[in-house]
């Protein structure tokens, strides 16, 4: 099961990535998890949003590049060591993760995992009973 991320490209100047939050909340489009990255001359805002196509439209609109791309989103116990095994089998299998970021909540974590072989990287999770996520569109 993949999770389409949204990745928009920001121009490193003082209030971008707030005109990205501020277009998507007067749209009534939810960020439910965001990563931020930084190179000398921009940044890479990615996010999964409850409302990806919409997100996309609105912000191109707004004369933001943004891009498509394929993750794998899993739930693990938001415990000390919990991710550790999931990438001990990920790295045996020979997925390679290009990036990967995540948040908690109580007893929960979730991650992001943006690997260079999608199909092998959920084949790979769902054969180790992994849990798989989605985020639900609103």
């Amino acid at each position: 099961m993949t999770i389409k991320q949204l990745s928009v490209f920001l121009e490193n100047k003082t209030g971008r990535i707030n005109d990205v939050a501020r277009i998507l909340g007067e749209h009534g489009i939810n960020m439910y998890a965001f990563s931020m990255a930084e190179t000398a001359d921009f940044g890479i805002l990615r996010m999964i949003v409850s409302d990806v196509e919409a997100a996309k439209r609105v912000l191109r609109e707004a004369k933001f590049a943004v891009t498509l791309t394929d993750v794998v989103g899993i739930n693990c116990p938001n415990t000390p060591g919990s991710l550790s095994p999931v990438l001990d089998i990920l790295a045996r299998e020979q997925v390679f993760i290009e990036y990967m970021y995540a948040f908690s909540e109580g007893e929960l974590a979730s991650v992001i995992i943006r690997p260079t072989d999608v199909a092998k990287c959920i084949e790979t999770l769902n054969r180790c009973k992994c849990r798989l996520v989605s985020f639900r569109s609103e």
